[in-house]
């Protein structure tokens, strides 16, 4: 049986969808809401935390809960999550088809990147599709020292469940830039981009904890369905 703040967030995602609530207006009070669905305050409570991380609302301290646009999907700046988590967790009706496998030509300047001279290099091309649409193109390259086999069911799934649970290795850190760019003419063919000039390129070195470097990645986005976010604490001198 499905929890009961669970039920609460379906409903309520429900209604905003619906536009019972629509954009900048606030939701009911917990107090209303723990009328209205006969409840403790804290599923309540939950739930509102389920809607406010899957990206439909902002808790305004003092004043309660605003609807904010929820077509725009919410993804972490920092921390390294792969993408088959990330839909898991803010409930994406998602697929993915694996475009290209195997390996890169030995001359490449991704071969000194990722320090594989006397290695291979995978190369994997992934199209992301939310709610029907091709939003994201993922280009994955990894050191065949450290991920010797891959297949097209693995990357269908989830590569880094492949590593860290079958592979027994540990992903500890990574850096990343975020640009904007103009689209390539494999951006153009692969995702649906009409009517938009521009993509959002996430690249990333990551690492094993043992600071190996054992993945480059660029994820490609179409801006009008990512919002990027990351928590900064200010620190004095």
């Amino acid at each position: 049986m499905q929890k009961k703040y669970l039920t609460i967030y379906e409903d309520l995602v429900k209604k905003i969808q619906a536009n019972v609530w629509p954009v900048s207006t606030m939701l009911p009070s917990e107090n209303e809401l723990t009328d209205h669905y006969r409840t403790s305050r804290e599923t309540i409570r939950k739930a509102l935390n389920l809607l406010s991380q899957n990206g439909y609302i902002q808790k305004i301290r003092g004043k309660g809960s605003v609807v904010i646009d929820f077509n725009k999907f919410s993804f972490p700046v920092s921390g390294i999550e792969s993408y088959t988590e990330l839909t898991e967790k803010l409930q994406f009706n998602s697929r993915t088809t694996v475009e290209k496998l195997g390996y890169l030509d030995s001359e490449n300047e991704l071969t000194e990147i990722l320090n594989s001279n006397s290695n291979a290099i995978w190369n994997v091309v992934r199209v992301r599709e939310i709610s029907g649409e091709k939003i994201i193109l993922d280009k994955d390259y990894f050191n065949e020292k450290y991920v010797p086999l891959l297949s097209k069911e693995i990357c269908e799934r989830s590569i880094y469940d492949y590593i860290e649970n079958e592979l027994g290795l540990v992903i500890g850190f990574a850096q990343k830039e975020i640009v904007v760019e103009e689209p390539t003419e494999e951006d153009r063919k692969l995702l649906d981009l009409e009517g938009f000039s521009n993509v959002v390129v996430i690249r990333s070195h990551v690492y094993l904890d043992d600071a190996n470097l054992f993945q480059f990645t660029e994820s490609r986005h179409r801006p009008d369905k990512f919002k990027f976010v990351d928590f900064a604490r200010r620190v004095k001198n």
